[in-house]
């Protein structure tokens, strides 16, 4: 996903400031231990074990209060998202690295995320929009693009419920592990059916311990 995220063309990484607000989990056969209160540091994400062929492998999982802020966003339609992300991505790379008004590079904030939009039947309509949070240095007075697709927007904080996994993920992967995630949370939780969030935080050249979520919004 990450695949021109490099700390050599844009300067210093900074995490999207988030706080852990409870976490919980689904333990295969022994059912649901539902949310469990309690402070674990900010940013620890808990791992999901990957769903067998029923989707009732161990699957554990954090509810975060992600900030809000000003975002760069691209937005693409009539594509697969797959393939709208290749088109997306370059887009906001290019900003983030100069391609502004002011022709400088701000520096990465990860995880980038990017929503995507589940058919009835669980499937990814052909739509995404990527969303790419400013760096706190240029918060309060972003870059303004020079390509016209990429836009600046506000956003308001959101409450997720975050599944991570590893590996180079595809569609495929965050539909499955969307699907584990919404399966776990039933009868706790409340989530948007409209929209949920894709991230990943690593570039290609990491092949191990790579780190992608899916965020379930909260209703």
């Amino acid at each position: 996903m990450l695949g021109v995220i490099k700390n050599s063309l844009f300067g210093s990484v900074e995490t999207w400031p988030w706080q852990v607000l409870s976490k919980g989990g689904k333990v295969g056969p022994q059912g649901c231990r539902g949310p469990e209160a309690g402070p674990p540091p900010t940013h620890r994400t808990l791992t999901g074990a990957g769903a067998g062929s029923d989707g009732q492998e161990d699957v554990s999982y954090e509810e975060r209060t992600c900030e809000g802020g000003r975002f760069a966003t691209v937005e693409v339609t009539d594509k697969p998202v797959d393939e709208g992300l290749r088109e997306a991505m370059p887009k906001v790379m290019k900003y983030v690295g100069g391609t502004n008004d002011k022709g400088i590079g701000m520096g990465m904030t990860v995880p980038i995320s990017f929503a995507v939009f589940p058919s009835d039947d669980g499937s990814l309509q052909k739509k995404l929009k990527v969303w790419f949070r400013i760096p706190n240095q240029f918060q309060s007075n972003p870059p303004v693009p020079t390509d016209d697709s990429v836009k600046i927007e506000e956003r308001e904080s959101i409450t997720v419920y975050s599944l991570q996994f590893g590996g180079y993920a595809k569609e495929a992967d965050y539909v499955v592990h969307a699907t584990q995630l919404r399966t776990a949370l039933e009868g706790t939780a409340t989530c948007r059916s409209d929209v949920y969030f894709c991230t990943g935080y690593d570039p290609p050249m990491k092949p191990y311990g790579r780190r992608n979520e899916v965020w379930l919004v909260k209703a």
